[in-house]
């Protein structure tokens, strides 16, 4: 399901009643929790959180740099965690919360797939979001950019 949206608004406004309700209620953690300096708007046809090109000229294709993205997809929604993807310790937090909550994870490298905001662990999600400041988000991502250095070992 490909939005035409312009706005976050408006892509909540044209989804119908279920998929509205489930992408507002997980919406609205992201919102209550998403740090200073992280920009909600559209990408792809979808909602994304990002850190601006202002505040982040470097990012790779000159695109905004993508911190989360919600959307409602053919079958299922979908949440996208790149901290999950870019943090071995950010993956591992939320597959914890998932399992004490007694929660399905169904997750590939950084989608989360859910038909209701009841599938998800919104206050690990919660804590998620909020975990990561503009500037730790930029350094997370540049790491997960270098490529490792080759071992200086000689052979003997």
């Amino acid at each position: 399901m490909r939005s035409s949206a312009t706005t976050p608004d408006s892509y909540v406004e044209n989804l119908p009643a279920d998929r509205r309700a489930a992408i507002g209620a997980v919406r609205d953690v992201i919102r209550a929790h998403l740090p200073n300096g992280y920009e909600e708007t559209i990408g792809s046809g979808m909602i994304v959180y990002t850190v601006s090109l202002a505040r982040y000229p470097n990012a790779p294709k000159k695109q905004p740099l993508w911190y989360a993205a919600l959307a409602a997809q053919k079958s299922y929604n979908s949440l996208y965690l790149m901290s999950a993807y870019g943090s071995k310790d950010h993956a591992r937090r939320l597959r914890d919360g998932f399992e004490r909550s007694g929660k399905k994870l169904d997750m590939g490298k950084a989608c989360i797939r859910f038909q209701s905001a009841d599938d998800l662990d919104l206050d690990v999600i919660g804590e998620l979001i909020a975990s990561v400041s503009v500037d730790q988000w930029i350094a997370i991502f540049e790491a997960s950019r270098r490529k490792p250095k080759k071992s200086s070992r000689a052979n003997g």
